[in-house]
């Protein structure tokens, strides 16, 4: 264990070397980087959105309208199709989700079929039209009718389609804003995710996303007043129409589309030259050009009106034809106002509405708080660790800090090389990977301690430390691995970013705590020749302890199910307080523009806008207050319509900091996948252990974990800390965690069954236990120093998730000492065969391995 090949030395330094040339962009000048060669790593991480700033959007297509707009499509098309073949026909209608129409002589029946088999042929779907699905399906309920009903293939071969052109829209829009690097994907059947760092103004994207931008030319009817229409009933084949003005103008329009914007070519924006007014100037295709002039060369003298999505923004008077298919559009507009509508019509039409779900914006200013925050947390956390590792294990210690930055620093580069986005809660990840990247090291040295007392020589003691840590390092880590996975795959947004980072800590820590330090360790021992182990400058614990915890068993079992039905009697009798990401609503941070923010003014002020409940609390200094609305209750649009009511009561005073808007839709969702995330993980994890181990052993860690997640949840009701996202996240790492700890001790168990297959099963626990207990004890204080860093000094987003992290590293110990091991007692681990005879007949109590 202790040789290493020249190869893999140099193998061992090249993977540190590598690490430390790509973390180094994201901590050097990036001037230092400007004359390195092409092929030297140059780019930093990428900062999510609560770091550097910026908006996350969540828009959706309106599945009923898409189904909708294409039932009135088939409607006109049936009419159109019986028309043209003179077919006679009555009660064509839409009929829930199909189109029925009645085929007045019986004999066209066959005609009638044939004239609307367009209807029922299938459509190309899929990659290069390798598939290909019928979107209508024909049925006859009586005779002479014919039903076309709209099949769920055909809604999804829609639905998909326009999210493909609503993603090329989107992108278009978005581009047209000179925003740097944003992020447009799809997300799942009907969703499409827009992200866009540094964005200064999130309102202006909503309303360009916002809008369809259906443009269209049709003639106004002055046959007839528009109130008189209004009134009565307009003339046929017209609809009144009222114009962006205030007050609103109403126009007599005709139904009859002269041109599209489909038509268009270029749009942009452009000042009248008489009034110096700004307006869009358009230039239409041939086909466009042509149709716009004919219209207009027969209506000299009319209005025409120019439309988008329903409201006329013009209605000007035509005085000549208008032959060189390019024109202008005015309608009052502002400079920005004309700009983002050339934007809208250069990108295109949507095919339906999007409606915004889920919004998240962070401004400048506080990710740059957020940056330093994280800085320094991680800062203090290290100094503590570091100091920590050298006063517990001296020379050890130092191996350990060495494995540690080597460990940080391939975190680091391969979040750089694999183009991952640090967030806030990556910036967690990464400071408790400090904390639990030394437990590897712990349980290597603590090994090696121990082997030196049982009389080993010093090079025998560290090879066989090494070697028989190996699986327990690897079983510890694979459990926290499941949950980060689990996590990554369940999550969203920040949270997967959370689980990214701790992953690859994982990984990382592995290789550093075997590799690395084995091989510092081998340097040290092959240089030294040691005769003994290096003296730590303190001993924190004594060499060996006999505590009897198993006696304790039956009172801290009572403790235990006392204080579990006290925390779930809690949690069905007290509400939780529960973020938006679970029930919904808004959450708007301020920060006052004087010196200190008036909490009773806000209140006052957003007590007139008739939103509901409204919390306002200050929210880490006299000068940032947190806002939280209810959730509105009348879709999704209704929480748009908060964030735009807050803002103009409070924009003048306050600078909004950070806004988030989830819905009704998405809150549900998240809840679903929360719940289902801790129960998936739990689940995997019982059948790795149970593979490793035996049956006893895995019911009995996912009976202690499930104890400390009961426990945990009776903490968030207790202390009222919000929960939230970042707390599902919070709950599956101290699952990884106390599955982690547990996993060590049952490692230890296992081992000490194979040794003393007639030690009483108490008498063997307490053996195990005081044996891994000084490795307990260590990995908790690093990790809770760690975690204390950033309880105090990452900042107020964070706070609830470390303040849960704290009390689950806290139960987590307990319960793998006074939970997970009595289990073992309850399940009656006991032995087979020859052993239990040899035993029963001395009158003994057995163990046996697993």
């Amino acid at each position: 264990m202790l040789y290493f090949p020249r190869w893999q030395t140099v193998l061992i330094w090249l993977a540190v070397a590598l690490g430390i040339a790509y973390a180094a962009p994201n901590i050097l000048p990036q001037t230092w980087f400007s004359s390195m060669p092409t092929w030297a790593p140059k780019q930093p991480m990428t900062l999510g959105l609560d770091l550097q700033g910026g908006s996350h959007i969540l828009l959706a297509l309106d599945r009923d309208e898409l189904t909708e707009e294409r039932l009135v499509s088939a409607r006109d098309d049936v009419r159109r199709s019986l028309r043209e073949e003179r077919i006679g026909y009555t009660g064509l209608a839409i009929n829930g989700q199909a189109v029925q129409v009645r085929v007045r002589d019986a004999s066209q029946l066959d005609a009638a079929r044939e004239a609307l088999s367009e209807l029922t042929q299938p459509v190309s779907s899929g990659v290069f039209g390798s598939g290909a699905v019928a979107e209508f399906s024909l049925s006859e309920p009586e005779q002479g009718i014919l039903r076309y009903s709209l099949t769920e293939q055909g809604i999804e071969y829609r639905l998909n389609s326009a999210l493909s052109q609503s993603i090329e829209v989107v992108s278009r829009r978005v581009n047209e804003l000179g925003t740097t690097e944003p992020v447009i994907q799809r997300q799942g059947d009907d969703r499409i995710l827009v992200q866009v760092p540094g964005l200064q103004d999130p309102e202006r994207l909503k309303e360009i996303l916002g809008q369809t931008a259906k443009l269209t030319f049709q003639m106004v009817d002055q046959s007839m007043p528009a109130q008189e229409a209004i009134e009565g009933r307009p003339p046929v084949g017209t609809s009144v129409m009222y114009s962006t003005d205030d007050p609103p103008v109403p126009y007599v329009i005709e139904d009859r589309i002269i041109v599209s914007g489909e038509n268009l070519v270029d749009a942009q924006a452009s000042f009248d030259q008489r009034t110096n007014e700004p307006v869009v100037s358009f230039r239409f295709d041939t086909r466009g050009a042509t149709g716009f002039g004919q219209a207009t060369q027969e209506n000299v003298g009319r209005l025409f009106a120019i439309i988008l999505d329903g409201q006329v923004i013009s209605a000007p008077q035509i005085r000549e034809p208008i032959l060189g298919g390019s024109g202008q559009i005015s309608g009052n507009f502002s400079v920005q106002g004309a700009n983002d509508l050339a934007v809208l019509l250069r990108a295109g039409a949507l095919p339906a509405t999007l409606t915004v779900i889920e919004e998240r914006t962070v401004g400048p200013g506080l990710g740059q708080d957020s940056i330093n925050a994280g800085k320094i947390a991680a800062m203090i956390g290290a100094v503590l660790v570091v100091a920590f590792m050298i006063i517990a294990y001296g020379t050890f210690g130092v191996f350990a800090v060495v494995a540690l930055g080597a460990n940080i620093a391939l975190i680091i580069a391969l979040l750089s090389g694999l183009g991952a986005t640090l967030t806030l809660p990556g910036i967690a990840g990464i400071v408790l990977t400090m904390g639990m990247a030394v437990d590897s090291n712990v349980l290597v040295f603590e090994r090696i301690r121990e082997e030196r007392a049982n009389g080993r020589s010093l090079i025998q003691a560290v090879d066989s430390g090494f070697s028989k840590a190996l699986g327990t390092i690897v079983d510890a880590n694979v459990t926290t691995l499941i949950a980060a996975i689990i996590l990554f795959y369940l999550g969203t947004g920040p949270v997967r970013g959370f689980a990214v980072t701790l992953a690859i800590g994982i990984a990382t820590t592995v290789f550093t705590a075997y590799t690395l330090t084995r091989w510092l360790v081998a340097q040290w021992v092959k240089r030294q020749r040691p005769k003994e182990l290096p003296r730590a400058p303190l001993n924190l614990l004594p060499g060996a302890t006999s505590i009897g915890f198993m006696w304790l068993r039956r009172m801290t079992f009572t403790l235990s199910a006392i204080a579990s039905i006290a925390a779930l009697a809690l949690f069905m009798t007290l509400n939780m307080n529960y973020g938006i990401d679970f029930k919904g609503g808004s959450a708007i941070e301020v920060q006052a523009r004087q010196d200190v923010a008036d909490i009773s003014d806000i209140r006052s002020r957003l007590s007139e806008l008739n939103l509901g409940e409204v919390q306002v609390q200050e929210f880490g200094n006299p000068k940032d207050v947190l806002i939280r609305v209810q959730a509105q209750g009348g879709g999704e649009q209704a929480e748009q319509t908060v964030i735009t009511k807050v803002r103009d009561a409070l924009e003048a005073d306050y600078d909004f900091r950070r806004v988030e808007v989830v819905g009704p839709t998405v809150s549900g969702e998240l809840a679903r996948a929360g719940t289902i995330a801790v129960l998936v993980s739990l689940f995997a994890i019982l059948i790795y252990i149970w593979l490793r181990f035996e049956w006893q052993f895995a019911v009995g860690a996912i009976l202690a974990t499930t104890h400390d997640v009961v426990m945990t949840i009776g903490f968030f009701v207790i202390t009222g800390i919000e929960f939230n996202l970042s707390s599902i996240a919070a709950i599956l790492t101290i699952v990884g965690y106390s599955l982690n700890d547990t996993v060590v001790v049952y490692d230890r168990i296992r081992e000490n069954l194979r040794r003393f297959k007639k030690m009483p099963m108490p008498q063997l626990l307490d053996l195990s236990m005081n044996q891994t207990l000084s490795r307990t004890i260590m990995t908790s204080v690093t990790t809770l120093l760690a975690l204390i860093a950033l309880y105090a000094f990452g900042g107020e987003v964070i706070r609830s998730f470390t303040a849960a992290m704290i009390f689950g590293v806290l139960i987590g110990t307990y319960s793998s000492i006074f939970v997970a091991g009595p289990l073992l007692i309850l399940f009656r681990l006991r032995p087979t065969g020859a052993a239990a005879k040899d035993a029963e007949e001395n009158g003994e109590e057995v163990a046996v391995k697993g």
